[in-house]
């Protein structure tokens, strides 16, 4: 099987070249998953010289069963809730307290130590370029866009090299547009498409997150 990118960064550069009608504008704002999805976006931040941040998604993981997600928390305080799941648990409440508390403590850190203090962009009324380094089942990316629709954007583009095609059809619904720069019929994970996939660490999206706020100064 061919794959289809050396590694993050030329995934980057490859999905700009689809997103060439956002280059240059003033409401654009490329937002990142991390970790992987940040060196894809710093690529595409660079292409259309739009400012480049983080948009953290925390898994809602069932104490015990943390493979099965009751929700998730997102940047800016947003909770999406998995209802279904939560209508099987017992004192479902008290279980959705406690876990959100501890994710959003993890997420809290990350954003502090990401962003080095710099503060959180304004998203209201902006178009966001929402990216990652693929997507499989899509469900930290569903997160991201219905807590990014909590917080007013005006628009929202999901945008990623990679993605099953039945995925990537799924969020034509979800976002106000879709960019799966590959869609291969018979897809089995993120990584089996990058030569290179070695795991993202947090200095690496801490001084690409810095870079890119250099560029824009």
């Amino acid at each position: 099987m061919e794959r289809a990118f050396p590694n993050r960064a030329e995934a980057g550069r490859l999905l700009a070249e689809k997103l060439e009608k956002y280059a240059d504008r003033n409401d654009v704002i490329v937002l990142g998953l991390p970790r992987g999805g940040v060196p894809v976006a710093y690529e595409v931040a660079k292409s259309l010289r739009a400012p480049l941040d983080v948009f953290i998604v925390r898994k809602l993981g069932v104490p015990g069963f943390e493979e099965l997600a009751a929700g998730a928390i997102a940047s800016g305080g947003v909770r999406v809730l998995n209802e279904d799941v939560l209508r099987a648990l017992p004192n479902a409440d008290e279980i959705i307290e406690s876990v959100t508390a501890k994710e959003t403590a993890e997420l809290e850190r990350r954003e502090k130590s990401y962003r080095d203090d710099r503060p959180a962009p304004e998203l209201r009324d902006r178009v966001v370029i929402l990216v990652d380094d693929g997507l499989a089942t899509g469900a930290t990316m569903r997160a991201a866009v219905k807590a990014l629709r909590q917080r007013g954007v005006a628009k929202i583009v999901v945008a990623v090299p990679v993605g099953p095609p039945d995925t990537c059809r799924e969020f034509e619904d979800e976002a106000d547009e879709t960019i799966c720069a590959s869609a291969p019929e018979f897809f089995q994970a993120v990584g089996q498409y990058y030569e290179d996939f070695s795991q993202t660490s947090d200095e690496e999206v801490r001084d690409l997150l810095a870079r890119a706020a250099g560029d824009r100064q």
